[in-house]
């Protein structure tokens, strides 16, 4: 089989429309309210903050499960009130926060897998919300502020608590299964070694300096560098080639399609353009329902929904043109071509794993 068609192939037993619908459903509850009260800029964080806090679930006793969960979610909370308030200050602030949070979160893996993915899924959050934060900083007409999304965040988080308690009562208080059953769960501690810190170190520098080209030399739409990057990179070394393949021809297939979608309400004005954009909102949860349904069925269409329900919201509240897909493109595309570097480098540092031996090839923790 060619490497294309490997990368394009699907698990039927992987599909889970289930679960999808799940999201969906409760991922419906905020997006109503939000348009009854007129404040869509905060719909991504409430979005995210439910998305995260369901895969970061690890099921079992409902006392040690909760605890767990809130904290996840606090953890979140202050990420949040980071990433939004630093994200419209000068450069040099989110350089330093993205390459803090992004070494930490690499060296998270000394506290077991399970550890090691809620902490990426939190340096892809803080990503997201230093670009968020940038956009609607550039749009003085849409008023943000840090207090209210680190609210949405955490009411996100509390819909999905909400939400496993009701489920919980409902089914006769006993163990719950994790939502996202091979996500890995494991908690055991395992030793940093040299190549561990190795390759966390390299990610962190190259997040930083996409940051820092993305903010510093202050590109349009630059803050897509960061996020194609972030999303396209592997999150462990003990991934195989073809996971990597398929991130990154997810984020490309991702980034163009919310392209192309961003360019409707182009020529769109009053109730019109109100009305599209309320559409590409209700598109952007659909793409993450997918997400959830599909994420074990083909990662390379999984890693295409969540990267095109991401640029999606974090771009709809500028006007868009052609010379701006072009630069959206252009900048997916350098993000990604930085994520292949940072592979490769990481290769030649570590000898191709973290004990120097060649990467098994397995599913991926994320």
């Amino acid at each position: 089989m060619s490497q294309a068609a490997r990368v394009f192939k699907v698990e039927p037993a992987g599909l889970n429309w289930p679960r999808a619908v799940v999201f969906l459903d409760v991922g419906l509850v905020p997006l109503f309210v939000f348009w009854a009260i007129g404040h869509e800029q905060y719909l991504l964080s409430t979005l995210f903050g439910l998305l995260f806090t369901v895969l970061c679930d690890p099921g079992g006793g409902y006392g040690r499960r909760m605890s767990r969960i809130c904290l996840f979610a606090l953890i979140g909370a202050g990420v949040t009130a980071l990433g939004f308030g630093i994200g419209a200050a000068p450069w040099g602030w989110p350089v330093l926060a993205a390459f803090a949070i992004t070494l930490v979160a690499g060296l998270a893996v000394a506290f077991g897998v399970h550890r090691f993915v809620t902490a990426l899924l939190l340096n892809i959050w803080f990503i997201v919300t230093i670009g968020v934060a940038f956009t609607l900083h550039r749009h003085g007409h849409i008023s943000s502020h840090t207090w209210a999304q680190v609210l949405a965040w955490t009411g996100g988080a509390a819909l999905w608590i909400a939400a496993a308690s009701i489920w919980w009562l409902v089914s006769g208080r006993g163990d719950a299964p994790r939502p996202f059953a091979e996500i890995p769960g494991d908690t055991a501690r395992r030793a940093l070694t040299r190549p561990l810190v190795a390759f966390a170190l390299v990610r962190a520098l190259a997040i930083a300096g996409t940051v820092a080209l993305a903010f510093g030399l202050d590109l349009s739409y630059g803050y897509w560098i960061p996020i194609a990057a972030m999303i396209a990179m592997k999150p462990s070394l003990e991934q195989a080639t073809l996971v990597a393949a398929q991130r990154l021809t997810g984020a490309l297939i991702g980034a163009v399609a919310a392209a192309l979608l961003l360019l409707v309400p182009a020529s769109e004005h009053g109730l019109r353009l109100f009305a599209v954009e309320h559409g590409l909102q209700m598109v952007a949860l659909v793409l993450f329902m997918h997400g959830a349904g599909i994420r074990f069925w083909n990662y390379t269409f999984y890693s295409a929904c969540i990267a095109a329900g991401v640029l999606i919201l974090v771009d709809l509240p500028q006007p868009s043109h052609y010379s701006a897909e072009g630069y959206r493109v252009l900048w997916t595309l350098c993000g990604v071509g930085i994520s292949l570097l940072v592979m490769a480098l990481s290769t030649l540092l570590t000898g191709g794993g973290p004990s120097g031996q060649a990467a098994p090839s397995r599913r991926p923790a994320e």
